[in-house]
Parts: structure tokens; sequence; C-alpha cells
């Protein structure tokens, strides 16, 4: 059964943040670890057992177990079904928390103040929803004996790190969205481009590009993404998370303002666009017009094929541009999306099961999802598809795989939504005829006040 609640569609974007966490009314918070220990320990009937690393509640077999999803996931849930006609299931769609909606906290506050409707296993468009789900008691840990480390261990390096509190897994990543650089192979050659392997090279050839073919594209920066594509490349400090409740905050370092001022060169000779590439106006007039693409590894198929309709043979994948003077290459992160296993769950064998499978089958992650599995065979079995579908001009595996150990750690994932600060704070001066570098000073004040009203302690 498949129902909907809040508001649902979900995207197939991700990446942002969120507000208070919250404990149930009976518990006092000393720490994550106390907390998430009393909350956890809401019973049924009063009878609880303390087993794989928390107290969890009288478990009962004859049950429904409940999954939310967003619109993207829904095929994950209905594919499991199929697989699985003996599972008992309520798939419930919303929204994924998508651009920071808060859903599912907010919903979470209510099920631990009334005690009841948590749903089982829940899967998040967020890299950061342990932020608040430890603390609340919410999630429960993976690594205590729910999932084998045989298992665990064959996630890509360091992909569930945002899941990790203190030493304790409390989700699983269900894909990696590292930075690449895309481009129209068609365009480049018919051109007689050659690629950017520096962001400097990447510089001239947009100001190359708006003189001689104006129109044509090498960005965007319209999107409340942007920041996570290019200022967390340039290994810009505008969140570097430094403890449990504490953060760095720079916005203005050479890291930060030598990238926007590249940005603002190309925003200016008008071949990076501000319009998002999911407006209808990108869509509409700027689509066919893109040579070059710095972006996440879900825009192959996402937007490239799905959205803007670029036929077959057309688009490829690069590595993403380095500053030339940096000899560690870095890249940034849009989204991801974590799957987090309820420790109030009274189904937990098949919740466990079902988590288990939607992140790490090759049935779902390696032939259907549509981004890069977080789980390294299936992203293996990922990259073989996208080879057979005959879509890319070149094969992209290597671009994925080689940025899928790049992505800068400095970035954190912290509580507070920065692509909602982003799209608040610089937005509207892009809108307005402002450039980045001139936005930086209130960017980063904008952070502390956003992190700060959600507990953390800002430092420069």
């Amino acid at each position: 059964m498949v129902k909907t609640v809040g508001t649902a569609g979900g995207a197939n974007r991700r990446g942002s943040r969120r507000v208070r966490g919250a404990v149930a009314a009976s518990c006092t918070v000393l720490t994550l670890v106390t907390a998430a220990a009393c909350t956890s320990g809401s019973a049924i009937n009063g009878k609880t057992t303390t087993q794989d690393g928390f107290k969890q509640v009288a478990q009962d077999s004859g049950g429904a177990l409940t999954v939310w999803v967003d619109s993207t996931r829904l095929a994950a849930a209905k594919l499991y079904q199929k697989q699985n006609p003996g599972v008992k299931m309520d798939i419930v769609t919303y929204d994924g928390d998508a651009n920071g909606s808060h859903y599912l906290q907010t919903k979470v506050q209510l099920f631990n103040r009334t005690g009841k409707g948590w749903p089982d296993v829940v899967f998040s468009s967020q890299n950061n929803e342990v932020t608040w789900a430890v603390q609340a008691g919410f999630t429960a840990p993976l690594n205590k004996g729910l999932v084998p480390a045989s298992t665990l261990g064959k996630f890509a390096s360091g992909a569930n790190e945002v899941c990790t509190v203190g030493g304790t897994l409390y989700c699983l990543r269900n894909d990696l969205s590292q930075g690449v650089l895309w481009y129209n192979k068609k365009l480049l050659d018919t051109f007689g481009y050659q690629l950017p392997t520096t962001w400097e090279q990447y510089a001239a050839l947009g100001k190359k590009v708006a003189s001689e073919h104006p129109g044509y594209l090498v960005g965007d920066a319209g999107d409340s993404f942007a920041p996570e594509i290019y200022l967390w490349a340039s290994k810009c400090g505008a969140n570097r998370i430094t403890g449990p409740k504490a953060v760095s905050v720079n916005t203005t370092s050479t890291d930060c303002t030598k990238m926007a001022e590249l940005m603002d060169g190309l925003i200016t000779n008008k071949s990076m666009s501000t319009s998002g590439v999911f407006s209808t106006d990108f869509g509409k007039n700027k689509a066919d017009k893109v040579l070059l693409m710095p972006g996440p590894a879900w825009f192959g198929g996402a937007l490239f094929r799905d959205t803007f309709k670029i036929p077959a043979g057309q688009i490829a994948a690069a590595p993403a541009p380095q500053w030339k003077d940096d000899s560690s290459p870095a890249t940034g992160n849009v989204g991801g999306g974590t799957w987090l296993l309820s420790a109030h769950s009274a189904h937990i064998k098949a919740a466990t099961d079902f988590l288990t499978w939607v992140t790490t089958s090759d049935d779902y992650q390696g032939k259907v999802a549509p981004g890069y599995p977080a789980y390294a065979p299936a992203a293996a079995t990922w990259l073989a598809a996208q080879k057979s579908q005959g879509y890319y001009a070149d094969d992209i595996t290597k671009p994925l795989q080689d940025a899928a150990t790049q992505v800068w750690p400095g970035w954190g994932s912290g509580q507070f939504s920065q692509e909602a600060i982003w799209a608040s704070t610089v937005k509207p001066g892009l809108t307005a005829g402002k450039t980045i570098v001139s936005l930086l000073p209130a960017w980063q004040d904008a952070i502390g006040k956003y992190a700060q009203a959600d507990g953390y302690k800002v430092s420069k």
C-alpha cells in the first residue's frame, strides 16, 4: 500500500540541513549517547530488550513494515515489495526533507510526544539527519550487530562519515554525488575547444566562449546548491564542523574569494547562467547551449538525459578542474541521501533486511537507482549499466570513480541548511546584480547566525 503525507513529491535533488533536535518529554538530554538510550526505550506493552546496542521494543512479527520514501525512491520500495511479497509493507511518500523542509524532524518531535507513529525505515535526501535524529532518540545504531561489518566495509571510503557519531553508525548513505565536469563533446569538437583541466583554463575558456559563441554556457550559478559545486571544490571553509556542536565559518579566505571572482567574471560575460538548471527559463532557452557544466554525478542522467533531453552520444564527463597551484585534487558534493532505521521499530529484522537491500542490492542500486551508489559493488554494476545504455559520448567510469575519492572533507554536514542560507542570502543579491564576492561577508554572517540558532559554537 502506498500513501502520501506532507508535501509529497520529493526531488531527484538533495542537500539541505535542518532545525532544532527534539527529545522525548520524559528524558533530559545530557549527551548524545544518553539521549539515544533513554528515548529509544519506548515500549510496546511495557517490554524492552537491550540488543544490538540499543533498547528494542517488543517485536511484532505480524505487523506491516512502514517505509517512508521520496518520489524518486518510491521505485525502490515497490521493487522490494515485488521481490518480497510475503513482507507486509505500508509505503508512504513524502518530500524526503528536500531543500530543508524539516518535515521528518517535525513529525518525529510529534511522535516522541505522543509515543507512537514512527516509521520503521525512512529515506532522507539529506546527509545530516543524524545531527538531530540521534539526540532525538529516533535512529538506531547499525554497527552494533544489525548490519555486518563485512557489508559496511564495502561502502565507499568516507561515504558513511556523515552517519557516524562518536564511532557509532546511525544511517547508511544511499548514493554519492561527487562533482565532475560534464561537457557536450559534440559542441566541444565543433567549436574546436580543449577540455580545461584547471580552474584557470576553465575561466579562460568561458571568456573565449562568451566572445566567440555568445549564448553558450560553461556553468550555472543559479541553484541553491551552487556553492556545493564551486565553493566546496575550491576548499572554501564555509562550514567546517570541528566538534559535535562546533563549526568554523570563513567565507572570505582566498580559497573562497578566488572561486567567487571566477564565477563573477563568467556571470558578467554571460557564459555562466544564474537561472538555475531546473528552472523553466533554463529548460526552454539554455538547455541545448550547455558546453560545460560542473556538477554532481547525477547530472548525467537526471539533468542532461531526462530533463534537458540531450540526444545520446553528446554528453560525457571529465575530472573536475583543479587550481593549478593545488596538488591535492578536490571536488564538491551535491546531496547523496541517507537511510535511517527507527530505534522505535517493532519490526527490527524486517526493517534491517529492507535497509540492507535498498542500499546494497544490484537489483535496485546497480540497475535502477538514478545516482552513483555509495555501496562500491553496486557502483561497479551501476557504471557498467551506464556504459551499456550507450547514452554517453565517452566512458564516464574513471572520472566518476576518481571523483568519489576526492570530495573535500572540510565542508561539513551541519544541522543548519547551507542551501537554504545561500538561497536566502546570496541568490537575491545575484538576482539584483550584485557580485558573489560582495556577498561573501553576508553569507558568512548568515551561516554563523543559523548555526548559533541550532546550538553551534561558531568560530572563524
